[in-house]
């Protein structure tokens, strides 16, 4: 099982990854790790460093995936950034953290919300 949603996992970082890309974001970092946690997508665009939280569900029947990131998990998330910066140079960048929530379908495709700014 822990297979499954991993593969799944994966598979919802590569799509929001893409929907980023799309948007003119370069991915500077994937599944950052310290003690504190993990941070799936790092990314950044002009003067803009984004930390995203990737949710991923196969269905809506135990939510919607933005709801799993709890008010305690966005205080992870800025603690987190906080690590990522201590470790990595870095000009003045202005810091957004975001969710994306991604539907798989059955037909392997994928529907990704950007919500942004969300602590």
């Amino acid at each position: 099982m822990a297979d499954y949603r991993r593969g799944l996992g994966d598979a919802g970082e590569e799509a929001a990854a893409q929907v980023y890309e799309a948007a003119g974001y370069e991915v500077i970092d994937r599944n950052w790790r310290n003690k504190t946690g993990e941070i799936d997508l790092i990314l950044s665009k002009k003067n803009q460093l984004v930390f995203c939280e990737v949710k991923t569900r196969r269905s809506l029947a135990f939510g919607h995936p933005a709801e799993a990131v709890t008010r305690e998990k966005q205080q992870r998330l800025k603690r987190l950034a906080m690590g990522w910066l201590d470790e990595n140079s870095h000009e003045r960048f202005s810091l957004r953290i975001d969710v994306a929530a991604v539907l798989a379908h059955r037909d392997g495709t994928f529907t990704v919300e950007i919500i942004e700014d969300i602590a």
